[in-house]
């Protein structure tokens, strides 16, 4: 038995040393551990390095096409009178002589090239892609901002959550304390035959009731802390939180929050809406030509000699005379293309991107709403939790007084223990009141800073 008093008292020494080093866990410290490790920040974070990257494309898709090429063949160069089609780049274009027959006579050539291929006029057609492309990196980019500002209310909302849930352990735990106590003066007070059995019983149920209210406590705070963990990309454990929010309320909560003008959720929504009439403008200039400006500089080599037309055996197979270049020939050139059927197939398509349009905009409309209806709901929650902040520290005083009176009457057998048991509940109601009135405030706080935008609101005040 002495060895299992030592190894307990051990193990809870233990446990207490390592619950005085665990560290404190700042709102500030969840709220970077959020950011930095939220995966669906990082993954947005990353789509918007991707459209950053397709602005950069759109630009330089204005770039002229530059080309060059060389190849070496070896081969006949029968000709023949007629007319030839090449389909999808299938068919040789071998060029000689149209002899009366065929003949086998086969050399090196050479072709070597350069081609440059400008649409340099199209009626605004690339700047409205690069618009298009900007739009997109912007949407992408307040996408990101507002899972940042999303991700940091939802941390802040879940730290205060699993805060009060702590306090209202620890007030059901005295509870618990008190009605067990209770218990123990109603069971002696019973065996010395001052009251009747009965109250033995009734003070042990109140003690299981106690209990199992604890208990539900205490799985109410877990499952807070695991929504915390997740949020913060961590695994389930106990926090200790900081009790500031417990003991202090914001001194500025009385300003008006302003607008949401500058909600990240409302800038995404008209993000949305600049890409589709972007899209629309893009589309528009499909309806035009395209000036292009075309270069080709060309050089050839040939094995076969300049009077092969009189003499078919002129000809050499020796690789590097082919190959060497012997002609050269340059084109320059511009050119106009305009499809004349397709302002009929893109008007439909501007029209559905109109429409489209229209739709993101009354989407953004509703939210700005609901932004604003929050944000007046925000303003009620914090007088009321002003209202309750204030009345909570009198109904504990009145709740203790009355459970000290009426503990004191009991033992003197004044009075009976249901009595006692309701001064009790009136009790632990107004230390749990008192628990989450500071809490209450900090929400409706953060509700205003959800609904405004601003995060600010308070984060200042931590």
């Amino acid at each position: 038995m002495k060895i299992i008093r030592t190894t307990l008292f051990l193990s809870i020494f233990l446990y207490a040393g390592f619950v005085n080093a665990q560290q404190q866990l700042s709102m500030k410290e969840a709220l970077q551990l959020a950011v930095d490790n939220y995966k669906t920040i990082k993954a947005k974070s990353y789509y918007a390095e991707a459209s950053k990257a397709g602005v950069t494309q759109a630009k330089r898709d204005y770039l002229p096409n530059l080309s060059i090429g060389a190849q070496q063949d070896y081969g006949t160069i029968n000709g023949q009178n007629g007319p030839l089609y090449s389909f999808g780049g299938l068919g040789v274009a071998s060029s000689g002589l149209p002899l009366d027959h065929q003949n086998w006579n086969a050399s090196f050539g050479a072709l070597y090239l350069t081609n440059v291929n400008w649409d340099f006029f199209a009626f605004g057609r690339a700047k409205a892609r690069i618009k298009t492309a900007e739009a997109v990196y912007e949407r992408d980019n307040n996408d990101l901002q507002q899972e940042i500002f999303q991700q940091k209310v939802k941390v802040a909302s879940a730290y205060l959550n699993l805060l009060a849930a702590q306090k209202l352990t620890e007030s059901y735990r005295k509870n618990l304390s008190r009605a067990d106590t209770f218990r123990h003066i109603v069971v002696t007070r019973v065996k010395n035959g001052l009251i009747a059995g009965v109250d033995s019983s009734q003070a042990s149920a109140e003690v299981s009731g106690a209990r199992i209210t604890l208990t539900k406590a205490v799985d109410y705070e877990q499952e807070q802390a695991k929504n915390l963990a997740v949020l913060l990309n961590m695994q389930p454990q106990e926090f200790r939180l900081d009790s500031v929010f417990l003991s202090s309320i914001p001194k500025d909560i009385l300003v008006s929050a302003g607008s949401t003008e500058n909600h990240p959720l409302l800038k995404y929504y008209k993000s949305l809406v600049e890409i589709s009439q972007n899209q629309t403008s893009y589309y528009r200039s499909f309806n035009y030509p395209a000036f292009t400006f075309v270069g080709v500089l060309q050089t050839r080599g040939s094995g076969f000699n300049n009077n092969y037309a009189a003499d078919q055996t002129s000809f050499t197979q020796n690789y590097f005379d082919g190959v060497n270049p012997t002609r050269t020939n340059y084109l320059v050139g511009i050119g106009l293309t305009w499809n004349l059927t397709q302002p009929l197939r893109i008007s439909q398509q501007v029209k559905a991107q109109r429409y489209i349009s229209q739709g993101l905009q009354q989407e953004y409309d509703l939210t700005n709403q609901e932004l604003n209806a929050q944000l007046t709901l925000s303003d009620t929650k914090i007088r009321n939790a002003l209202q309750n902040y204030n009345e909570a520290p009198v109904q504990l005083k009145a709740a203790s007084e009355a459970w000290i009176q009426k503990s004191v009457l009991y033992k003197n057998g004044l009075t009976n223990l249901v009595d006692v048991s309701q001064a009790r509940y009136t009790l632990i109601r107004a230390e749990t009141d008192r628990d989450i009135a500071y809490n209450n405030i900090w929400q409706a706080l953060l509700l205003r800073a959800a609904a405004s935008g601003d995060f600010n609101l308070f984060a200042n005040e931590l």
